[in-house]
């Protein structure tokens, strides 16, 4: 009998256009985005946000078929290690729409589980991400009155597998065009200049995943014109991480790129809607003659082997 779990974490996605509400709700409620100490204060802001975004994010989910990719994927990473690890229960719980850690949590009940490894599928550490995930896990199974050994792994970025993985990805993108002609910009979800400035670790992981994953390129001997770093998805007008990943499409003189998303395991929306629509129409407005996106792990074998070694 299984004794042990596996639980996936990750930010979630609408299963449907009804969640995408609940999405934005939950997410701008939560006290590490919105990192203001007043409950009501933030509740307010969240309102705010949610009733001038809802539309245009329903909009842009629409074109997606209705959904965020990230759920229909990690269901499928979730089959390959259960496969994998049959000695222990694999399942996965969303931050932000179902399934919640509420939901997994009665699962682990009713298994009598004792030991529980989390895995946030964030590969460099956020307090927005990581430890959002983590406090989330761990309150509910407070609230839920269940005790069990917890293991965590906070980060994985400098996993040689999964380093090697994402190399993989970025040459499977590439085909049999030269990188040579090419730029390549690693692309990371932005994070408010506050939250660094307040400790984060986020932007500097960033920059050593990057450094990791130019030693791994040099070693496979595959060179790109050149290698940036740019930043994604900034909302608002408070100051973001820099570059934008727009102002770094808009800084190159070549006008071929292609573009590896660094924060993201599993393709959702800020990879399937920005970076293969929205991003791409910059690139064409700009006469880019080619624009290509690596996609994520997802449930690739070898990030199946990165998981499972990780545990």
């Amino acid at each position: 009998m299984q004794k042990k779990a596996l639980i996936l974490l990750n930010m979630g996605g609408p299963n449907n256009l009804d969640e995408v509400e609940v999405f934005l709700k939950n997410m701008f409620n939560d006290k590490n985005i919105i990192t203001v100490k007043n409950d009501l204060l933030r509740s307010f802001i969240a309102f705010m946000i949610v009733s001038s975004r809802k539309k245009e994010a329903k909009n842009n989910y629409a074109k997606l078929g209705g959904k965020s990719p990230l759920v229909g994927y990690t269901k499928q990473l979730v089959s390959k290690l259960q496969q994998e690890l049959p000695s222990l229960h694999v399942d996965f719980a969303m931050r932000y729409t179902p399934p919640f850690a509420s939901d997994i949590i009665k699962t682990l009940k009713e298994k009598d589980i004792k030991e529980v490894f989390l895995l946030p599928l964030y590969p460099q550490f956020s307090t927005t991400t990581t430890k959002s995930s983590l406090e989330d896990f761990r309150q509910t199974l407070r609230q839920e009155n269940l005790t069990v050994k917890i293991t965590s792994i906070k980060r994985f970025y400098k996993d040689t597998l999964y380093n090697e993985l994402l190399i993989d990805k970025i040459l499977q993108a590439l085909g049999d065009k030269n990188p040579s002609e090419f730029e390549l910009i690693f692309s990371a979800h932005s994070l408010p200049q506050k939250i660094v400035d307040k400790g984060d670790p986020y932007e500097k992981e960033v920059l050593e995943h990057v450094k990791l994953l130019k030693e791994v390129l040099h070693v496979k001997s595959v060179f790109f014109k050149n290698i940036h770093v740019a930043y994604q998805s900034k909302l608002g007008p408070v100051k973001w991480l820099e570059p934008s990943l727009e102002d770094k499409l808009k800084s190159l003189e070549s006008k071929k790129v292609i573009i590896s998303p660094l924060s993201f395991t599993i393709d959702n929306s800020e990879t399937e809607f920005e970076l293969h629509i929205e991003y791409e129409e910059v690139a064409q407005k700009l006469a880019f003659k080619e624009y290509l996106v690596a996609s994520c792990p997802n449930d690739d074998d070898k990030f199946v082997q990165v998981i499972k070694n990780l545990i």
